[in-house]
């Protein structure tokens, strides 16, 4: 059944996958790479073939080079092992394939020395640079940004106007505004300006079990990404804890219900290798961090965590998630380990401690049901017997009931009550202890059962995952009544009683409901459940829509903080874009087509195909008069807009890129775009002088654009690695940059321009996986953050001035030091425009 196909997924650890993950998509950027020069290669050959004598280069092209659409050069060393070119386009030193961008600023029309002066390792990239007497010396940029003369300008009046960084091999030529006279001469500093995170939209429980619960201060506690939530329903207002490194994969909370316990996943560095999983215990009412358990004793991650109760919560019991699921129990108030044993090769689903005897615990899983006893350093074990009853082939749930016997939930779907039995002294002498041995079973569900409740009055709550039925049961497990959740939004994870008849249910749709079984159930918190995308703000509201590989389209209201609407398309959708009048939205989908809702009624008033290949950037012009679609099969497509934003008309197709295309941004006067593309391109565009390539890129070093999300670029160059996704606002005066490469998941808020490699900024951690969008709320009060695989979106409130420490601990988001190895933002301030942006192609997977 679909429940069992459930627990089988939920079984396997996508952290396991990740090594294998990066490196499959290192090899997949290897192979776009080598496309691209061989696309380029036979370009040059095509015009060795047909000079083009009618056609010369326009006068004064800087490049001087001859009028191609764009000038790859192949890799000098390649992870494929392919071999260096006999000709570089430069002749300083080109790092290898998966090294960080290295800037050549060109202030001369003189060849450099045959030999660079110094030759140093950057400790920071870990890859040999040639460092120019200048460079050293100069305190107004950083020892990674190398400037040298170059032979390339063949136009003694453009000298000093260029500056060339190469990225993975490849080299960037990007023209410095004139505006900026000396380049040598800037400065970076911090943006006075700060991000708080203020709200996280979604809830992790598609993979996860026991992962809601009710504090004493009446706030709801769950996680999703690396963030733990604390929600107040009525004040309808949340804080967060982010001390944790990656995603967060269980919870527990003590008896006090002040205290909670968080264990988190291993995750992996930026070579693939496992980093060290934790568990936090901390104070909920404080959010500081009163232990931290188990570095260096856990492996993979923490799968499943319990306060003991008999005891006042003085011992924690963990399970982590290696082979072996190693099962350990700590003291708290110490931190220090008191007993450690193998529990099983099977997957471990939830462990509980006896309320009524802190030396006896449950663990339940994959086809199989323990009874532990505790003693000292000691632990043993001794497994259920199902004996005339069908073994299951999971074991979801259990709990302990009013008469102290144990029910289990299982994939068959039947409630099994094991009941206590006196110990059989007659066989095992004296040390015999009493056991569990089944007593009944109750047909509950049709699939499997995925929570047990028990309530105040010692009733049984049962969720159902194929069926999606919440049933009450009377303590003898009498069907009292019953309710069914519905479709939209999923089957039953979680099970938690609030005042009164409330009822709190979380979903494996990753939403949160609120009701009771008479009056039914209403979401109060809703997410994507699949990889996220595309996202675009409103331009006069405050709404935002996002789309993702679920197939839904939703639309948030940031003030209120809740789903506006929600659509399910047939196909995923990758990126949106507004109209300027707000009035409608275009969605672009996987498979080359694309679509225009009404932002009111939902309904589709227009849409095309262009190819077969999935779309990655739609973007209507500031005008409103055009809407360009960025496409895999390497073109952007032009349409016209008319009759009310409802026909739409092909208009022209720019013809030029290498490669996929990834970002472009309209100039302000909508007859000019900038484009992106996967091989590291950066293209400009007259529109309206019928979709031309502008060859003559110098040009367009003083064009005003009216958005800056392309992230390659003179105005972003100056973070050191392939970005993802960018915006703009604040007048122009910050970036954001969300997504780094492979697993380090913060988006930075860094200085534009952003043109001194490795710039200063400030670092905001919370997302487990990479930053696949950021975008400004029409205001630039707020910031809109995605996160990729874990299917978060946050929601982070620009604040000016410093951001006091205290804040940091409970709302808002760490330093570069606290993020660790989070997925986060970074911070910035300059002059070109606002800018978030992530790594394309390089961001490591969901380290969950």
């Amino acid at each position: 059944g679909s429940g069992l196909l459930d627990e089988t997924i939920s079984a396997l650890r996508p952290d396991r996958l990740a090594s294998l993950e990066l490196r499959l998509q290192s090899q997949e950027e290897e192979l776009t790479l080598v496309k691209s020069a061989l696309a380029d290669a036979l370009r040059r050959l095509s015009l060795y073939d047909h000079p083009p004598h009618a056609h010369p280069a326009p006068h004064g092209d800087p490049s001087g080079n001859s009028p191609l659409p764009c000038t790859p050069c192949p890799p000098q060393r390649s992870l494929l092992g392919t071999a260096p070119p006999p000709h570089t386009l430069s002749p300083t030193a080109i790092p290898a394939g998966n090294s960080p961008p290295l800037p050549v600023v060109t202030p001369a029309g003189n060849s450099p020395p045959p030999t660079s002066p110094a030759l140093r390792r950057d400790p920071c990239w870990n890859t040999p640079t040639h460092t120019h007497p200048a460079a050293q010396s100069s305190p107004s940029r950083p020892a990674d940004a190398l400037l040298f003369p170059s032979s390339r300008m063949k136009d003694p009046n453009l000298k000093g106007l260029s500056i060339k960084m190469f990225l993975r091999g490849r080299p960037i030529t990007m023209y410095i505004p004139s505006g900026i006279s000396h380049y040598e001469e800037l400065r970076a500093e911090l943006p006075a300006e700060h991000l708080q995170l203020d709200w996280v939209y979604g809830y992790r429980g598609r993979d996860s079990r026991s992962n809601l619960y009710v504090l004493a201060s009446g706030e709801l506690v769950y996680f999703i990404a690396c963030v733990v939530v604390l929600y107040h329903i009525q004040h309808r207002s949340q804080r967060h804890y982010l001390r944790h490194t990656d995603c967060v994969r269980c919870l527990a909370v003590h008896p006090d219900r002040v205290r909670v316990a968080t264990g988190q996943t291993a995750g992996v560095d930026k070579d693939g290798k496992p980093l060290q999983p934790f568990v936090h215990i901390w104070d909920s009412s404080t959010l500081l961090t009163l232990q931290q358990i188990g570095l260096g004793s856990f492996e993979r991650g923490v799968g499943s965590l319990a306060f003991s109760t008999a005891d006042q919560g003085a011992y924690l019991c963990v399970v982590d998630d290696s082979n072996e699921h190693m099962l350990s129990v700590w003291d708290c108030a110490r931190g220090t380990k008191q007993a450690e044993i193998k529990s099983t090769n099977e997957s471990v689903f939830t462990v509980e401690f006896n309320p009524q005897d802190s030396s006896n615990f449950i663990t339940s899983g994959k086809s199989h049901v323990y009874f532990w006893t505790w003693s000292g350093s000691t632990l043993s074990k001794k497994q259920g017997i199902f004996g005339k009853y069908k073994k299951p082939k999971f074991i979801q749930c259990f709990l302990f009931d009013a008469n102290g016997d144990v029910l289990t939930g299982d994939s068959e779907g039947n409630i099994l009550t094991w009941a206590r039995t006196a110990a059989d002294i007659r066989t095992l002498g004296k040390g015999a202890k009493e056991t569990y041995q089944i007593g009944r079973q109750t047909r509950a569900h049709e699939g499997s059962i995925f929570s047990l409740c028990l309530r105040r009055d010692g009733s049984v709550l049962s969720g159902g995952g194929k069926d999606r039925r919440l049933v009450h049961w009377s303590p003898s497990l009498a069907l009292l009544q019953e309710v069914e959740i519905p479709e939209q939004f999923g089957a039953v994870r979680t099970i938690v009683e609030g005042p009164g008849a409330e009822l709190l249910v979380g979903t494996t749709r990753n939403a949160l409901l609120r009701g009771s079984l008479a009056a039914g159930f209403t979401p109060i918190i809703q997410g994507h459940t699949d990889e996220l995308w595309g996202l675009a703000t409103h331009p006069s509201q405050s709404l935002f829509l996002t789309c993702g590989h679920d197939r839904q389209v939703c639309m948030w209201d940031s003030g209120e903080h809740t789903a506006a609407w929600s659509l399910t398309l047939e196909e995923t959708g990758l990126c949106a874009d507004f109209h300027p009048s707000g009035r409608v939205v275009a969605v672009g989908l996987n498979t080359g087509r694309w679509l225009v809702l009404d932002t009111e009624t939902r309904q589709v008033l227009s849409g095309g195909s262009d190819g077969n290949e999935q779309l990655s950037v739609v973007r209507y012009s500031p005008d409103g008069e055009f809407l360009a679609i960025g496409s895999h099969d390497n073109f952007i497509y032009i349409y016209s807009v008319g009759e009310g934003e409802r026909k739409y008309s092909r208009f022209g197709r720019c013809t030029g890129h290498s490669s996929f295309i990834t970002h472009l941004d309209w100039s302000k006067d909508s007859k000019f775009i900038m484009s992106n593309s996967g091989d590291y391109e950066i293209l400009y565009w007259d529109v309206a002088g019928g979709c031309k390539l502008l060859r003559n890129r110098f040009e367009s070093r003083d064009r005003e654009w009216a958005s800056y999300t392309c992230v390659l670029g003179f105005h972003v160059f100056g973070e050191g690695w392939s970005p993802r996704a960018s915006t703009r606002g604040l007048g122009n005066t910050l970036e954001v940059l969300g997504g780094v490469v492979f697993q380090w998941q913060s988006p930075p808020l860094t200085p534009l321009p952003c043109s001194l490699l490795q710039a200063p900024s400030h670092v905001y951690g919370g997302h487990g996986s990479h930053v696949t969008n950021v975008r400004f709320t029409n205001d630039d009060s707020h910031l809109v953050s995605l996160g990729g695989k874990d299917t978060s979106i946050f929601q982070w409130r620009v604040l000016g001035g410093s951001l006091p420490h205290s804040c940091s601990l409970s709302s808002a988001s760490l330093s570069s030091q606290e993020a660790g190895g989070c997925s986060s933002l970074h911070e910035g301030r300059g002059e070109g425009g606002m800018s978030g942006r992530g790594t394309h192609g390089l961001g490591g997977p969901c380290g969950c």
